[in-house]
């Protein structure tokens, strides 16, 4: 039997709801950095016009929001983020991956997971993805609630030992699975 596409707790909204933690970020697109580091091989940052210059991928994934609304059929296109463990080469021991924007946001994911489907987009159907959605850059790990999908991605760590991010040191659900209901501990 196939699984329902609609997690129990979820309802499909028209457009894209607008939901942030603190001001979208007004960085010009030429000072934007990311960096990759932790628990790797070679830590290195790119600039955007490197970023741009990755190989692309594109993603077609359902969203899904710890608030109860899901979007349906996204098109994400950017990086994936196994491009980037090629090229930093994460330890062995690294097994988490954290996302963090320039404002103090951050969440972490198991490896294996952002490995599997993580990516770091900067295009939403065919188009740049909007500032107040999380452009230039932000983290795309399908199957997970939303938060887990940090916008405006300044820096990517690879983790030997899990973090709490911001909203799982507020109380919600390091696992984030909607299809469990994971929302809050």
């Amino acid at each position: 039997m196939e699984r329902a596409r609609i997690p129990p707790g979820q309802g499909v909204t028209k457009g894209w709801p607008l939901l942030h933690v603190g001001e979208v970020p007004s960085t010009p697109v030429a000072e934007w950095r990311l960096a990759v580091g932790g628990a790797v091989a070679h830590a290195f940052e790119l600039d955007w016009p490197q970023i741009l210059a990755l190989p692309e991928t594109e993603l077609r994934a359902d969203f899904h929001c710890v608030t109860g609304w899901s979007t349906l059929d996204n098109r994400w296109q950017g990086v994936a983020l196994a491009e980037l463990a090629r090229r930093a080469g994460p330890e062995p021991t690294a097994r988490f991956v954290r996302f963090a924007d320039p404002q103090g946001y951050d969440t972490t994911v198991p490896l294996d997971r952002a490995l599997a489907e993580g990516l770091l987009a900067h295009r939403h159907d065919g188009a740049p993805l909007a500032r107040e959605h999380g452009g230039p850059l932000r983290a795309v790990v399908p199957g997970l609630y939303a938060w887990k999908s940090c916008k405006w991605v300044v820096r990517v760590e690879f983790l030997v030992r899990e973090e709490l991010g911001f909203w799982e040191l507020r109380g919600y659900h390091n696992g984030a699975d909607p299809w469990k209901e994971e929302r809050l501990v």
